[in-house]
């Protein structure tokens, strides 16, 4: 079973198509990488994916749950993080964090604050309201909050943007680390393409609402004749990347799973 199968997935806004009926699975374990540019509907999709959005058509069905039927069973199961999603500012990091330890029923709140609180390094602004926070400190408590409930899921959104090189360098192998002793999947959206080859066993390609594109890492610097995967994302970005067919799709998604099996 997939942590996520995504079938025929579309999202319309009156007269605009924000995603164009796209299809794709995270396996069980993996890390997939979710890349695009402004406007590609790499939000849209993870809005959907967590049931924030209601989809214009297709079917998501997210550890075994069907999203249109039975998303709370899901959702006590996963988790988001976004340096863009704002936590009440004038409760402190630790009351925030208190507070979704609630409503995931996390016991030992305490503990569980005190171990991310060490392992993010948050402890220099733990008792800090969070409207008071740099940008960096934003992107490490929203990735504490992500990990508040251990999920098996977890959706990131530019989960290092505004940290420094170490400071970055260190939250991502703590999420190598997570998921290697978890067993999590992830879907990550991001714009570091060297983040995205370090993380990512696989990558989804998306423009204008539709994936045009898919692979591992090394597939696509091959498909593309590139030696860095920011070029691919450019080549893509500029109108280079094509929009393969469901057989083609398919294909690309089973080397993908193999080739996540085989690391």
């Amino acid at each position: 079973m997939h942590a996520i199968d995504v079938v025929s997935l579309t999202k319309r806004y009156r007269a605009a198509l924000a995603v164009d009926d796209i299809s794709f699975s995270v396996p069980r374990g993996a890390t997939v990488g979710l890349l695009g540019g402004n406007g590609a509907g790499k939000t849209t999709t993870i809005a959907m994916l967590l049931g924030l959005l209601v989809p214009s058509s297709g079917r998501i069905t997210v550890l075994g749950h069907d999203m249109a039927r039975d998303r709370f069973a899901a959702l006590a199961r996963v988790n988001f993080s976004s340096p863009y999603v704002a936590l009440p500012h004038r409760l402190t990091v630790a009351e925030n964090l208190r507070v979704y330890c609630h409503l995931y029923n996390v016991r030992q709140v305490e503990r569980r604050i005190g171990e991310l609180t060490r392992e993010l390094d948050l402890g220099a602004f733990i008792d800090r309201p969070a409207g008071q926070l740099s940008a960096g400190q934003k992107t490490r408590v929203a990735l504490a909050k992500s990990l508040i409930n251990r999920p098996e899921l977890l959706l990131l959104d530019e989960p290092t943007a505004s940290l420094d090189p170490d400071t970055g360098d260190l939250v991502r192998s703590w999420l190598e680390r997570y998921r290697a002793e978890s067993g999590c999947s992830i879907l990550l959206a991001s714009h570091n393409m060297d983040e995205v080859a370090r993380l990512c066993g696989h990558v989804l390609m998306m423009k204008q609402g539709r994936i045009v594109d898919r692979g591992t890492t090394q597939e696509l610097l091959t498909r593309y004749n590139r030696s860095d995967l920011e070029d691919v994302f450019l080549d893509i970005a500029r109108s280079r990347g094509r929009h393969a067919g469901p057989s083609e799709l398919g294909e690309l998604t089973e080397m993908g799973e193999r080739s996540e099996v085989g690391a």
